[in-house]
C-alpha cells in the first residue's frame, strides 16, 4: 500500500483550517458574503493543489458551505450542478464512450496512421494526427492510452532490427511519445467537448453573462488553433531530435496487423459512427437547421442528449433487444468530471454573486494598467500554473476573475476569456502536468529533462500564438 505523501496530508489540514482561521478572526476583506466565497475558494484551491482529497471531492464544497454560511440557497448552488453544459459533456462522454466500446477510435487513428505514410517523420505526423482527431472527441486520457500500445509495437521493430537502437531510432521514439502526448493535449481545443476547461467557460459565459458560443463558434476558432499548435509541435519535435537514415517498411505492417486483428468493419461500429456523424453535423448546422425550423429550438446540448438517448435506446438488434450501450457501461463514465463542472460553475456564481468579479472589474478600470500586457501576463500565468494543477480547477478558479479583468480594461469578455481558457490545455513541460504526459513518461523512452526541454519552446510558442489571437484574430471573429 502506497504511503499518503507529506503535501497531501499538510494540503488536508490547512485547507479547512485556513477556512476556519478566517471565520474566527474574520479578517474583513471586502464584505460578509464575498470573505466567505474568498475562504471557500482557498480552502479549494488548496485541496486542489496538493490533491489531498480527489479534485471531484472538493468541488462538492460549495454545495455545503454556501447554504450555511447564506452565500446563497441552496437549490441556486444546486442548480449549477445540473446546468445544462453538466448535460453537453455527459452527452459527449457517453459518444465517446461507445467509440471506445466497440473500437471504432482505434479504427479511425490506424486508418490515419496508414494514410499518411511510412517514412519516420511521416509515421510521427501520422501518429500526432490521429491521436489529436481522437482528443477532439474522447478524453486526452483515452486517446494517449489508445495510441501508445501500437507506437510501443512501431518502436519495437528499430530496438530489435540489426543495428539495435540507435541514437536516430532513440529520437524516433522520443518524438513519437512526444507527438502523442502533446497532440492529446492540443487536440481538445478544438472543440467544446475536447476539453473540460472549454466546456467550464462556456458554462460561465452562459450563466453570467448571457452569452452564448455554440459549437460551430468554439470550431471556428478552436480548430484552426489546435492545428497550427500540432503543426508547431511537429517541426519542433523533428528538428529537435532528428532522425535522419532510419528506414523500416516494417512499420506499415504494424498498421495492416493492426487494422486485420479489428477486422472488417462490424454492424455495430457501423451503427455508431452513422450516430457520431448525425450528432457532428447537427452541432455544426444547428444555427441553419433553427433557420429553417424555428420552432425546434435545438441546443447543442439538446443535440448531446439526443446522441446518449439513440445509443441507449436504438436496438442494434431488435429481436435479442441488443442496444450500442447499456447502463452499466456508464460505470466507465468520467462522473467526477462533471460535479467538478459543477463545483467550478457554483463558484463563479459565488464570486458574482458576493461582489468580488464586479470589485476586480472596478479596481482594474482605476488602474493605468495596459490592455496587451495584461492580456499576455493572464495568458502567460494560466498556462505555465497548469504545469502544477487540474486546467479543471484552474479555470473553475481563474475564469471568474478574468472576466472581471475584461470588463475592468472595458475589452470584450470573450477576447480574455477565450485564450486564457485555451492556455489551460497547452501543458507541455512536466510529467505530471497531464495524463497524456504521465502515460508517456511512464513508457520509459522520455525523460524529464527531454520533456522539459521541448515542453519550454511550446509554452513560449503557445504563449505567443495566444497573445496573436487576442490581438488580432478574435476581435475579427467576434
Amino acid at each position: 500500500m502506497t504511503m499518503y505523501p507529506l503535501s497531501k496530508r499538510l494540503g488536508l489540514i490547512f485547507g479547512p483550517l485556513l477556512f476556519v482561521i478566517l471565520q474566527v478572526f474574520q479578517f474583513s476583506l471586502i464584505s460578509d458574503k464575498a470573505d466567505i466565497v474568498i475562504a471557500v475558494a482557498l480552502w479549494m484551491i488548496i485541496w486542489w493543489i496538493t490533491e489531498a482529497v480527489s479534485i471531484s471531492v472538493t468541488a462538492l464544497l460549495p454545495l455545503f458551505l454556501f447554504p450555511l454560511f447564506k452565500v446563497m440557497p441552496i437549490d441556486e448552488v444546486g442548480a449549477n450542478y445540473g446546468s445544462k453544459m453538466v448535460f453537453l459533456f455527459f452527452g459527449g462522454f457517453v459518444l465517446a464512450l461507445a467509440l471506445e466500446k466497440v473500437n471504432l477510435h482505434k479504427r479511425i487513428a490506424l486508418n490515419i496512421i496508414k494514410f499518411t505514410g511510412t517514412t519516420p517523420n511521416k509515421v510521427v505526423l501520422g501518429f500526432m494526427i490521429a491521436t489529436a482527431f481522437m482528443s477532439m472527441w474522447i478524453s486526452n486520457t483515452a486517446s494517449a492510452v489508445v495510441m501508445l500500445p501500437i507506437a510501443m509495437s512501431v518502436i519495437n521493430l528499430l530496438i530489435n532490427d540489426a543495428d539495435g537502437f540507435t541514437k536516430q531510432d532513440q529520437n524516433f521514439a522520443l518524438s513519437v511519445m512526444l507527438g502523442i502526448a502533446f497532440s492529446a493535449n492540443a487536440g481538445g481545443i478544438a472543440t467544446i467537448i475536447g476539453t473540460p476547461p472549454n466546456s467550464i467557460l462556456i458554462g460561465l459565459l452562459e450563466n453570467e453573462y448571457n452569452m452564448e458560443i455554440t459549437f460551430l463558434n468554439w470550431l471556428i476558432v478552436g480548430l484552426p488553433f489546435s492545428i497550427i499548435l500540432i503543426t508547431v509541435i511537429y517541426f519542433v519535435l523533428i528538428k529537435l531530435f532528428p532522425n535522419d537514415g532510419i528506414k523500416f517498411g516494417a512499420s506499415k505492417t504494424v498498421i495492416v496487423e493492426e487494422l486485420n486483428k479489428l477486422g472488417k468493419i462490424s454492424p455495430k461500429e457501423r451503427q455508431v459512427l452513422i450516430t457520431f456523424a448525425v450528432i457532428v453535423s447537427l452541432w455544426i448546422f444547428r444555427t441553419v437547421i433553427n433557420g429553417i425550423l424555428p420552432k425546434l429550438s435545438l441546443t447543442d446540448t439538446m443535440i448531446s442528449i439526443l446522441g446518449a438517448l439513440v445509443l441507449f435506446s436504438v436496438p442494434h438488434k431488435f429481436n435479442k433487444g441488443e442496444f450500442i450501450l447499456e447502463w452499466k457501461d456508464t460505470q466507465k463514465l468520467a462522473w467526477g468530471i462533471l460535479i467538478l463542472f459543477g463545483g467550478g460553475l457554483a463558484l463563479a456564481k459565488g464570486m458574482s454573486a458576493s461582489g468580488i468579479v464586479d470589485l476586480v472589474a472596478e479596481t482594474i478600470s482605476k488602474s493605468e494598467i495596459s490592455v496587451l500586457f495584461t492580456a499576455s501576463l493572464l495568458i502567460f500565468l494560466m498556462l505555465f500554473m497548469t504545469e502544477l494543477m487540474s486546467n479543471v480547477a484552474l479555470t473553475a478558479v481563474l475564469a471568474p476573475v478574468v472576466a472581471g479583468v475584461a470588463i475592468g480594461l472595458e475589452v470584450p469578455i470573450l477576447y480574455l476569456l477565450i485564450p486564457v481558457t485555451m492556455a489551460s490545455s497547452c501543458a507541455f513541460m512536466l510529467p505530471m502536468a497531464t495524463p497524456p504526459n504521465a502515460i508517456v513518461f511512464a513508457s520509459g523512452f522520455v525523460k524529464v529533462h527531454q520533456m522539459a526541454r521541448v515542453g519550454v519552446i511550446l509554452n513560449i510558442i503557445s504563449v505567443l500564438l495566444l497573445i496573436l489571437m487576442f490581438q488580432y484574430i478574435l476581435p475579427l471573429i467576434f
